[in-house]
């Protein structure tokens, strides 16, 4: 039997007075100690890891809690970006496919806040195209040697560890010889540097490997069935993307924006207050969008190709949302008095956008995908499909 609307009017009030009570004021990215408090708490209050199995860490509850959870914590700034790889990507991944003994090593402190994740896909000759990707692994007796490089990894600087696909048999085409690896962030021969986007910040690096050991046990799935592990944790990633939840301090949030052309004097504008109207219609329909794919998924319907969707659509209201902050704004999206901390939030908000179009796989990329799998529209050509890997010309390798 199901969570009855009683329980889940007490859970939501319960969450409500526990976010009020243990957050305030935004916390800074670099925070990292306050972030990993916050985290343990919030799991030891039943708050974190609402849908894992609580034999690994979770709450094991079901989708309606956590989608309730969501609808509460959105009007609270809490300091948990640096888990968002881990916890909607890494850690599911896990629970799909993962050993019992991975499970039970990894889950609980990561969903504590103890260990920070990330993913380790793309590569400078491998982005859009990750199946091309060069980082190998060779088996060494009862261990892995793993050397190469990655690029674009969020949080790769505060992590523990990651998950990383890594090529283990170049004498097949480049879809079959990869291999998913949990690979230690600390251990000897792994470089991390950042790297800055526009915005001035650095969010995420670039990672080398040079004779990095992994054991026998560190490979997630099968081994040279990495493709499919990678399809898994992508499809997990487009739908946490796509679900992240617009807070209600988020700059480009349709809150904001309206409290902001309210503030200006702007709202009677018809041209702005249709804008407004068209976002809160897109932020409003995507939050519906993905709760009915989290419930899908609680009932054991994988959310597929759908997640493209998710993706795509959160990627383009990014780029309205700009649209509408340059309307709202005015001057002040160009320039401001240095007290005004909001408009320097909203140029920070506007210049991190297009990143939406780009990370987790280019709006192109999900628009291919939607159309072959989900319309049945006909595959693009693609000649090197049956060819082994070691005999093509592909991002770096001539």
């Amino acid at each position: 039997m199901g969570v009855t609307e009683d329980e889940l009017a007490e859970f939501r009030d319960r969450a409500r007075q526990w976010l009020t009570e243990h957050t305030g004021a935004p916390v800074p990215p670099e925070d990292v100690a306050t972030a990993k408090r916050f985290q343990a708490a919030l799991h030891d209050a039943g708050f974190a890891g609402i849908t894992w199995p609580a034999e690994y860490g979770g709450q094991g509850l079901g989708q309606r809690e956590q989608l309730a959870f969501n609808d509460v914590a959105k009007a609270f700034d809490l300091p948990v970006a640096i888990f968002v790889v881990g916890l909607g990507m890494c850690g599911p991944t896990l629970v799909d496919l993962g050993t019992d003994q991975q499970r039970s090593r990894y889950l609980r402190p990561l969903v504590r806040g103890e260990e920070i994740w990330c993913q380790l896909f793309s590569e400078p000759g491998a982005g859009s195209d990750v199946a091309s990707l060069q980082t190998k692994a060779v088996r060494d007796g009862d261990e892995w040697v793993l050397d190469g490089q990655k690029v674009w990894t969020t949080v790769a600087h505060l992590a523990d560890y990651g998950a990383v696909l890594a090529r283990t048999n170049p004498d097949v085409p480049k879809h079959s010889g990869l291999t998913m690896f949990i690979v230690d962030m600390h251990a000897p021969g792994v470089t991390v540097r950042p790297l800055k986007d526009m915005t001035g910040r650095a969010p995420f690096n670039e990672v080398f490997f040079e004779g990095v050991r992994l054991p026998a046990d560190s490979v997630i799935g099968e081994v040279n069935g990495g493709w499919s592990a990678a399809v898994t944790m992508l499809s997990h990633e487009r739908v946490s993307i796509g679900a992240a939840v617009v807070r209600r301090s988020d700059p480009l949030a349709y809150s904001v924006l309206a409290a902001t052309a309210r503030d200006r004097g702007v709202q009677g504008d018809p041209v702005i207050r249709q804008q407004l109207a068209e976002l809160y219609a897109r932020q409003r329909a995507l939050q519906l969008f993905t709760a009915r794919l989290r419930q899908e998924a609680h009932a054991g319907i994988a959310p597929g190709a759908r997640g493209s969707v998710a993706k795509l659509v959160g990627a383009l209201n990014q780029a309205y949302a700009v649209e509408v902050a340059g309307s709202v704004a005015g001057t002040d999206a160009i320039a401001w008095e240095a007290k005004n901390s909001a408009a320097a939030e909203r140029a920070v908000g506007m210049n991190q956008a297009p990143a939406a179009a780009i990370a987790g796989g280019t709006s192109e990329v999900q628009r291919n995908i939607i159309g072959e799998r989900i319309l049945g529209l006909p595959k693009e050509p693609s000649v090197d499909r049956d060819v082994p890997f070691r005999e093509l010309k592909v991002g770096t390798q001539r």
